[in-house]
């Protein structure tokens, strides 16, 4: 009868991912500069939120931004059009994630000296990227009204590693089966500790608020 083998694994799989992300997270506190790295489904609304917001930051604070996709540098180039803000196209090999060594080697082409806000906009997926520390220092999750109020239960890992969930076309919840109090009681369940902000990215609505936010991240970095 043949020997059975067994090996027994006691550190984590995502180990070397970790240490390189705090290797990360050091280097942008390091040079002051608060990371933000937002996650969500395609079409959600994310570069329309980050032209918004950067738009309502840029004379204020310094910003630099970054996009990830398979292929193409329609979204970069479409935040450095709008904003007038550098940014920068990451091509992750066709990859549904970007992972903390990713964005350690992206970082090489970047000099953060004098840099208040970098912005990572993650790849269109609700699984993948939640499972890669990018290193950031917060991480937002982006949730637009058509998607429906039971995300957090279907995908419960994006939702717990968000730091912050924005509630994205909420111009659009007379046309949604989309229950506000049902959403908040399903998030509860996987991440009570996460705030919610309830935008327009497209109207501008609540947009004054996660500004807010985000320059108060901002300050905590810079003490």
């Amino acid at each position: 009868m043949p020997e059975v083998r067994v090996i027994e694994i006691h550190e984590n799989i995502f180990a070397d991912n970790e240490r390189t992300a705090q290797q990360v997270r050091k280097y942008c506190s390091d040079n002051k500069t608060f990371f933000l790295n937002v996650m969500s489904a395609p079409g959600s609304g994310k570069t329309t939120m980050l032209v918004e917001l950067i738009n309502r930051l840029k004379d204020t604070c310094s910003i630099f931004e970054m996009d990830v996709d398979i292929c193409s540098t329609l979204d970069a180039k479409r935040v450095a059009d709008l904003t007038g803000v550098p940014s920068l196209q990451i091509h992750n090999g066709g990859l549904c994630h970007i992972d903390a060594d990713m964005m350690q080697r992206a970082l090489q082409q970047v000099d953060l000296s004098g840099i208040d806000l970098l912005i990572l906009e993650n790849i269109g997926n609700l699984v993948c990227p939640a499972e890669f520390d990018t290193g950031a220092m917060k991480n937002i999750m982006l949730l637009s009204v058509p998607e429906g109020h039971d995300k957090p239960l279907k995908y419960p890992l994006m939702f717990q590693v968000a730091d912050l969930i924005v509630v994205n076309k909420i111009d659009t919840m007379a046309y949604f089966d989309f229950d506000v109090n049902q959403f908040k009681k399903n998030l509860q369940t996987v991440n009570p500790n996460a705030e919610v902000i309830s935008i327009s990215a497209k109207t501008g609505e609540g947009m004054e608020k996660l500004v807010r936010w985000v320059e108060n991240e901002i300050q905590k970095v810079k003490k």
